[in-house]
């Protein structure tokens, strides 16, 4: 008992006492959240839809399973598109996967276009969100009666700007401009209605929602239209408005927080400041800079997707206001500082897109069209297989991420011709297809950009005949 004695001689040993016990427990929580967090000892999903560490919006909402996702172009809808293939993956969900990587797009949607589908509602799916032209009659068909839909919109001229340089070598109407200010300054010189592809010249969020996007502006017909989206939609998000969107989508969904914290996917790389054209190959390409006059001429040329978009600008920012402005800048803040720490957990070069040539793994880069170069990421070395696992969710590309669904969901389902399975389970094909024409069976068939094969010998007009309003 002399240890006592030491013990009761002044206030020094009860300090010291102290300042150890707490260093102890100080570590030891150190130790268990670095377990249980950044190195797990089992896998554990960082994106469960639980009420787990109340990320989980309170109250008494229940999380939506079903969910439809219009991916518009160039919209940031490819990190929507990671978002929901993480969360379904995840939860054991049923994807409606198209054949090819759209649903017969530049075509209106069929329910045929589903790969499984067997009549409708024979088979159960609970989320879709590949490319499409809208027709909500046969989405009806594959989609549960109680899904929830929603989709993203984008400043015209901005998207004017992305299409270009996504869609250069392949709208015609691009293809003809020496650029994107020479497109904007005499459309109609450059644009033909009637070849293929040229709907990502005009309109092209209004036709992607099945309307049709030749038709002669009119404010009635804009509200029609407005109306029609209205109707079919819960939900529509802005892209120049990313982190607001997303907290607007997880309260809609009762989503946790990290199921919408996600990294920019397919991203182009920028152009460098006080330069009009695109560094590396693309430098001696079109120039993509555009006075405020060339501006206006482009929204006046896609005068029905600037309807669109101001209404929908309108409709977005009310909701905030309801949402409360205060709790959304908090509920941002919240996010975006989610996003930097799984950065810096899962990313190397401090988490910042890097060319897809700099990206070892060949099953993680990017598809890469037009001008631009697409850019991805590299995973943090050393990490476990789970949190390796959970940040290779949020990089995977769309089409790697698509194809390994597929083949998750359908295993039993014979692989296509020049198809090989790389590591991840991804499935990459070994011999480039022609981008325009094929032999099949004998038959000539036709695909599109991303090889998608299209319906032969469906003219445009008969595309934009279904584009009615319903």
């Amino acid at each position: 008992m002399r240890w006592l004695g030491c013990y009761r001689l002044g206030p020094m040993w009860k300090a010291l006492l102290v300042f150890v016990v707490i260093a102890f427990a100080g570590q030891l929580l150190g130790v268990l959240f670095n377990k249980s967090w950044v190195q797990p000892e089992r896998p554990r999903s960082l994106f469960s839809i639980s009420s787990e560490n109340g990320q989980v919006p309170p109250g008494s909402c229940r999380p939506h399973t079903h969910v439809m996702f219009l991916k518009t172009h160039k919209t940031a809808s490819s990190t929507v598109l990671n978002m929901l293939y993480r969360v379904g993956e995840e939860q054991g969900l049923h994807f409606a996967l198209p054949v090819g990587y759209q649903f017969g797009y530049p075509l209106p949607f069929i329910a045929q276009r589903v790969k499984g589908y067997r009549g409708p509602h024979v088979a159960e799916f609970d989320i879709m969100g590949n490319h499409m032209r809208f027709n909500k009659p046969e989405v009806e068909k594959v989609m549960p009666a109680d899904t929830f839909y929603f989709s993203i919109l984008r400043d015209p001229v901005a998207l004017a700007e992305s299409s270009y340089a996504y869609y250069k070598n392949v709208a015609p109407a691009f293809r003809r401009a020496k650029g994107l200010g020479d497109f904007a300054d005499n459309p109609r010189k450059y644009y033909d209605p009637r070849l293929r592809n040229n709907h990502y010249a005009r309109n092209l969020l209004w036709y992607d929602f099945g309307l049709d996007h030749n038709a002669n502006f009119s404010v009635s017909l804009a509200k029609r239209g407005e109306a029609t989206i209205r109707r079919n939609f819960r939900l529509i998000l802005l892209s120049e408005y990313f982190d607001q969107s997303m907290v607007l989508l997880r309260h809609a969904l009762c989503w946790p927080l990290d199921a919408v914290v996600s990294f920019s996917l397919n991203a182009r790389q920028q152009m460098p400041k006080g330069r009009s054209v695109w560094v590396g190959k693309a430098a001696a390409l079109a120039p993509l800079a555009l006075t405020e006059e060339q501006r206006q001429k482009l929204r006046e040329w896609n005068a029905l997707d600037w309807h669109l978009y101001q209404a929908f600008n309108h409709t977005f920012w009310a909701e905030v206001e309801r949402f409360g402005r205060a709790r959304m800048e908090a509920e941002v803040i919240l996010l975006r500082s989610r996003r930097e720490i799984l950065a810096r957990v899962c990313l190397r070069d401090g988490g910042q897109p890097v060319e897809a040539s700099r990206i070892r793994d060949k099953a993680i880069r990017p598809f890469q069209s037009g001008l631009v170069k697409i850019l991805g990421y590299e995973l943090q070395p050393g990490l476990d297989n789970a949190t390796k696992e959970a940040c290779l969710r949020m990089i995977r590309p769309e089409i790697q991420y698509k194809d390994l669904l597929d083949l998750r969901q359908f295993p039993r389902a014979q692989q296509p011709p020049g198809q090989a399975v790389a590591a991840g389970g991804a499935a990459v094909r070994r011999d480039p297809l022609s981008s325009r024409t094929g032999e099949h069976l004998g038959e000539s068939i036709e695909r599109d950009w991303d090889r998608t094969i299209l319906v032969r010998n469906q003219s445009i007009q008969q595309v934009d005949s279904k584009g009615k309003f319903r």
